[in-house]
């Protein structure tokens, strides 16, 4: 099954020539068949690369999904052309305004993570977005720094500072192999991290949420928040196989002291053409994740949240 995503946004070219089932509102609206509705919230700069790498993954089941991308109300980006925010994004008011629900909910980190939470421009209205998902959305997914401040808002478990910025392709151990959102996956794996804070084991699991995926380098990875039906991932699988490497030219072209990433180029050697060895398991966990919203989301959406 397709994801459905307008014919105009650039995602749309780029997946088909992946081979990604994609379809237009148009034709989605002709088939008799309940959608499962995904919303994107947005708070990455480069906001078309963020959504090719999240449709892909999204896209990828065997699924009907309804592609939405929301962004904060008043942020303006600085990054994207503001013809493509007008045409494709929704800012949030709009969305809660409506009363619509949504059966799964991606909300992106953002580059902004050295900042104290409360510091950040439009944290009061995050902090809305948050507390919205319990009562219209059934399963919700914090990337990176998304994550850190939904564990965060709903937990008050802080992210921690770096004395460096954890940086590369770190292996990971598998500590919930039941879980049904690692079906699939090896005992240990690979996964893109880029980040200058960290969250912690031992506070993760005194506020009573569950490690799915740990790093002895990198700390959590992936954690199960039960009680808010939300998963928080604070590494990258969805990168692109070039994004480390976007990263650390765009550092060192401004004289910025930045580590060459871990594990990622062979031999270290950023002289190399970088190999990507976490595709497969980022399709299996966003795959997963699908899986169990369409397995446990009621059919009709207004039930959603009750």
């Amino acid at each position: 099954m397709p994801i459905t995503l307008p014919e105009t946004l650039p995602a749309f070219d780029i997946l088909s020539q992946e081979g990604v089932m994609v379809m237009s509102p148009g034709r989605a609206a002709t088939q008799d068949i309940r959608p499962l509705r995904f919303g994107l919230l947005n708070l990455m700069p480069k906001k078309i690369q963020t959504e090719n790498q999240f449709a892909r993954l999204i896209g990828a089941t065997p699924l009907q999904i309804d592609f939405q991308l929301i962004r904060m109300s008043e942020h303006q980006t600085k990054n994207t052309a503001a013809e493509h925010m007008e045409a494709f994004y929704r800012p949030f008011a709009e969305v809660e305004a409506s009363g619509e629900r949504f059966d799964g909910l991606i909300i992106t980190g953002a580059p902004i993570e050295q900042i104290p939470f409360e510091e950040v421009t439009y944290w009061d209205e995050l902090r809305r977005v948050f507390d919205w998902t319990q009562t219209h959305v059934f399963s919700t997914f914090g990337v990176c720094w998304g994550g850190m401040a939904m564990a965060y808002h709903f937990h008050g478990v802080n992210k921690h500072a770096l004395d460096h910025k954890a940086f590369g392709c770190f292996r990971h151990h598998n500590c919930a192999p039941a879980s049904p959102y690692l079906r699939g996956f090896s005992d240990d794996l690979l996964v893109p991290v880029s980040r200058w804070t960290e969250m912690r084991g031992d506070e993760i699991k005194a506020a009573g949420m569950k490690i799915l995926l740990d790093s002895d380098e990198t700390g959590p990875c992936l954690v199960e928040d039960a009680a808010h039906r939300a998963l928080y991932v604070f590494n990258h699988f969805e990168y692109d196989s070039g994004t480390l490497k976007e990263e650390y030219d765009r550092d060192v072209s401004v004289g910025k002291p930045i580590n060459v990433p871990l594990n990622y180029y062979p031999d270290d050697d950023p002289s190399q053409t970088p190999s990507n060895r976490w595709k497969s398991h980022a399709h299996l966990l966003y795959g997963n994740w699908v899986n169990e919203v369409y397995q446990g989301t009621p059919y009709d959406l207004a039930d959603i949240g009750r």
